[in-house]
């Protein structure tokens, strides 16, 4: 099962741990990446979590998410293909960023987007066969 991680995903465990979603979000995603290095799943990475995470002000932070491009076993580039299934998704209210993302997981045949973002969440569940949810979701989904 292939599955993309948005930069908010990454990011989760870094964010204020005493809201209870939080941390429920940062706990469902550290099973999930604790999954992937045992093999259970598959990461895909893409050229727009880079682009993001080169922008994050916190290098600890910065360094420790470009670690998983290592698990990654798909990188997508920035393509035509990408750019027009982004166009289409910004035409749906999707913001630019977001559309990247979920064009590269489509892009590369990913099973889930994965996302902590609520504006996305809320715009959408699945697009052309893949299932948008929160790391929690996808927990009580696949491992339940």
């Amino acid at each position: 099962m292939k599955f993309y991680l948005d930069n908010c995903c990454f990011n989760r465990p870094y964010d204020d741990q005493s809201h209870l979603r939080i941390r429920l979000e940062a706990e469902a995603k550290l099973k999930i990446q604790e999954e992937t290095r045992n093999g259970a799943y598959e990461l895909i990475w893409s050229y727009i979590l880079d682009y993001e995470n080169s922008r994050n002000p916190f290098k600890e932070r910065k360094e420790q998410i470009a670690k998983w491009r290592n698990y990654a076993v798909a990188d997508v580039v920035e393509s035509d293909a990408v750019l027009s299934i982004a166009a289409m998704l910004q035409e749906q209210g999707l913001k630019k960023i977001d559309s990247l993302h979920i064009a590269c997981a489509i892009d590369a045949d990913a099973d889930y987007f994965l996302t902590t973002d609520d504006g996305v969440l809320k715009k959408a569940t699945s697009i052309q066969g893949i299932k948008i949810t929160d790391p929690i979701g996808f927990i009580k989904e696949v491992l339940a």
